[in-house]
């Protein structure tokens, strides 16, 4: 279970402001790769892929891969950029024994009531040696992200999430280890002005999960700050890689 609904306004908010410009991508497809090492016939599972955006990056960066995404939310999958989309998660996933080489997981692993569960359904559909990629903000990791600057309330969300520690030592119940660990910039939107005008509260599940004066309060801090930087907005989510 998501811990929001991911319901048709949830998604058209996702949809239209979590997209990345390919500015945003420029350092992630870096890291990607370096992880990834992409080759032709490479079957690559998008897990939790939602509005599809990392799908179509990948298949858009990598000639000759094949990228199954795969996602749970029925409104997600309508709005997703990039076909085809199959229902299925983390839990169960609709793929054959050892039929993938690499998982790539972004901003999904909150989600996840079972996480020793999820890395052994993940152990069976990956290839000997396949690598799961994990975009995430972890718990005790909001340094880098420039939403709780704005919103220091939502840290005490962002605390429940699973920390860097608590995957790797679920992870490894199913034979994982961690291959990599590094944070990922991104420039998130051309100004603090262009980012407060797009913020829609249902496509973050850290502004849902505050309350409406907190959220207010918050929106307030973020539009006065708008009028005064200038600049584009960099945030760093980490990347964790297991094998």
């Amino acid at each position: 279970m998501a811990r929001i609904a991911y319901d048709n306004a949830d998604a058209a908010a996702f949809a239209a402001t979590r997209h990345l410009t390919d500015d945003g991508l420029t350092a992630w497809r870096e890291a990607v790769t370096r992880h990834l090492d992409p080759r032709a016939g490479m079957r690559v599972l998008d897990l939790g892929a939602g509005t599809g955006m990392w799908s179509q990056a990948f298949t858009t960066w990598y000639d000759d891969i094949e990228v199954i995404a795969v996602e749970p939310s029925e409104a997600m999958r309508a709005r997703s950029v990039h076909q085809p989309v199959v229902p299925g998660d983390v839990q169960r996933i609709p793929l054959d024994d050892g039929s993938a080489d690499a998982a790539w997981l972004s901003t999904v692993i909150h989600h996840v009531p079972d996480l020793a569960r999820a890395a052994r359904e993940l152990r069976r559909v990956l290839r000997p040696g396949g690598r799961v990629l994990i975009r995430s903000a972890f718990a005790g990791r909001h340094q880098a992200i420039t939403l709780f600057r704005y919103f220091p309330e939502a840290i005490r969300v962002l605390d429940t999430y699973p920390s860097v520690a608590d995957v790797e030592a679920a992870f490894a119940t199913a034979g994982f280890v961690t291959v990599g660990f590094e944070q990922v910039p991104q420039v998130s939107a051309a100004s603090l002005r262009e980012a407060a005008a797009a913020l829609r509260r249902e496509a973050h599940t850290l502004l849902q999960l505050i309350n409406d004066d907190e959220y207010a309060a918050g929106l307030a801090r973020l539009h006065t700050a708008a009028q005064l930087e200038n600049g584009p907005v960099v945030d760093a989510l980490d990347l964790l890689v297991l094998a």
